[in-house]
């Protein structure tokens, strides 16, 4: 298991958002004073955060409710030999959630995949008191985001409301932590997490997690091949499969360069061996000297 600990509150997430698309690292709560330590923290922020529990599987058996109120397991939406685009949040959300589920459907919209046909999307709710009727307000909204209509003829995006007892076994297989922190009228009804996106392969094993709110095309594309084992894709995303790496520490793809230095340095090879074999090829009907 990797582990790493990020948290995002909610206090000031407009600002963290403007100075930083990607929430990799640990975000500072805008109400401490500039120059106070990590430690001075508040202890709830401390206990918001990501394990990468890669390879880890997720409680398929586990009951839930649709956004038409059907009762589901999580199971249903595996084994349809199909990757699952992932997202845990809470529908009542102002802040943070919009932003990942907006960030999560423009970049499958700009992917090149077809939710249906290369992937599937879940999303649940971390908050026991949401209910169908919220699942099915923020569905509507991400397929507007995704604008992709075989996402609705294919019933290939649901987003999930639960018992607690659910919502934790989700939580802890997919290393998601959240603190229920005070909102503005002092109750208790937010959710300090962070923002991440996680694919999970077709047999409901965690593969990869995205970190931020403005996630590229690319890496999710990328994401999305390797959780299908590379069953899908052409052969250039198999290429740039091989000159970039999954970071767990940044959350996103990076350029590999020792790979793509080697693959410089085959080409050049077979360059010049071509180019020596042509001359050494004498041509056929060259003039016979007396």
């Amino acid at each position: 298991m990797i582990r790493l600990r990020l948290s995002l509150p909610i206090a000031g997430l407009a600002s963290v958002l403007l100075l930083n698309s990607l929430t990799a690292n640990a975000q500072y709560s805008a109400d401490r004073p500039v120059g106070t330590s990590a430690q001075q923290a508040p202890s709830w922020q401390k206990n918001a955060g990501i394990d990468q529990n890669l390879n880890r599987p997720l409680p398929l058996n586990d009951a839930f409710h649709d956004e038409s109120g059907r009762n589901v397991k999580l199971g249903d939406f595996f084994g349809h030999n199909r990757p699952v685009m992932l997202a845990l949040m809470y529908y009542n959300c102002q802040m943070l959630c919009p932003q990942v589920l907006h960030g999560m459907g423009s970049a499958l919209r700009q992917s090149g995949f077809h939710a249906g046909r290369e992937y599937d999307v879940v999303v649940a709710s971390i908050d026991p008191s949401d209910t169908p009727a919220n699942a099915a307000s923020e569905k509507q909204q991400f397929l507007t985001i995704i604008d992709d209509p075989s996402a609705t003829a294919a019933g290939a995006v649901h987003f999930l409301t639960g018992q607690q007892t659910s919502i934790t076994d989700l939580a802890q297989a997919t290393g998601f932590h959240y603190v229920r922190v005070p909102g503005p009228d002092g109750k208790m009804d937010q959710f300090a997490h962070s923002s991440v996106i996680m694919i999970v392969t077709p047999d409901g094993r965690m593969s990869k997690y995205l970190f931020g709110v403005d996630y590229q095309p690319r890496d999710v594309r990328l994401a999305i091949i390797q959780a299908s084992s590379r069953h899908i894709g052409t052969l250039s995303d198999l290429v740039l499969l091989y000159c970039c790496s999954y970071s767990p520490s940044q959350g996103r793809y990076t350029v590999a360069i020792l790979r793509i230095l080697g693959l410089a340095g085959v080409a050049s090879l077979l360059a010049v061996i071509a180019m020596l074999w042509l001359l050494a090829k004498k041509p056929k009907n060259a003039p016979v000297g007396v």
